[in-house]
């Protein structure tokens, strides 16, 4: 009987720990990428801008009490798009990619509602076209790591953050030039800055 005791006391202080301690929730927002296509190896693009794109996903986070910080990996959905000069038409272009990107960041909490995070971006590039039929065939590298930081609030379920990514090493890609009938390669780095939302399930 008294094992029986013990056992349930265990299990409920042991669920009451991870209710204190986990907490996981769904978040998105907007993107700025301040860089878009980089070293094309043909003369081919003009005045390259980026314009705003958006993420959506999921957020974990656990809480390492001894210490005060807390890890909070993230899976997310992003897709961003750029408008550039393409000579060969002098047409103006969208380019737009879409990812996978899973930060995993370390953070401190402040005052009960400030937060300061820094870490890793894992990112999986799932695809990439330009608008126009004259270049096609795109193709992007799968897979890139960057860097994220930055800080936010959060007012009881509901936070709000800004962050600053940068990628270690650039995207390289390529498509089919029809017009030309060459294969031109170019270069994108993630430079960018994320406006969040997110929510406390």
């Amino acid at each position: 009987m008294k094992k029986s005791i013990l056992i349930c006391c265990i299990a409920i202080a042991c669920s009451q720990f991870t209710r204190a301690q986990v907490g996981f929730g769904v978040k998105g927002g907007v993107n700025y990428n301040s860089e878009s296509i980089n070293n094309a190896s043909v003369d081919v693009f003009e005045g390259a801008e980026s314009k705003t794109g958006y993420h959506a996903g999921i957020w974990l986070r656990f809480k390492a009490p001894i210490i005060g910080l807390y890890i909070r990996p993230e899976l997310v959905y992003t897709s961003l798009k750029s408008e550039v000069l393409y000579k060969g038409t002098n047409t103006t272009t969208s380019y737009n990619f879409q990812k996978i990107d899973i930060p995993v960041l370390l953070g401190k909490k402040f005052f009960g509602v400030g937060n300061l995070f820094i870490g890793p971006s894992f990112q999986y590039i799932l695809s990439s076209d330009f608008s126009i039929n004259d270049l096609s065939d795109v193709d992007a590298k799968g897979f890139t790591v960057g860097l994220q930081f930055g800080g936010g609030i959060e007012l009881g379920k509901l936070g709000i953050d800004v962050r600053w990514e940068r990628g270690f090493n650039g995207i390289e890609s390529k498509f089919l030039d029809v017009s030309a009938d060459t294969t031109v390669t170019f270069d994108t780095r993630i430079d960018q800055i994320i406006f969040g939302l997110s929510y406390r399930l």
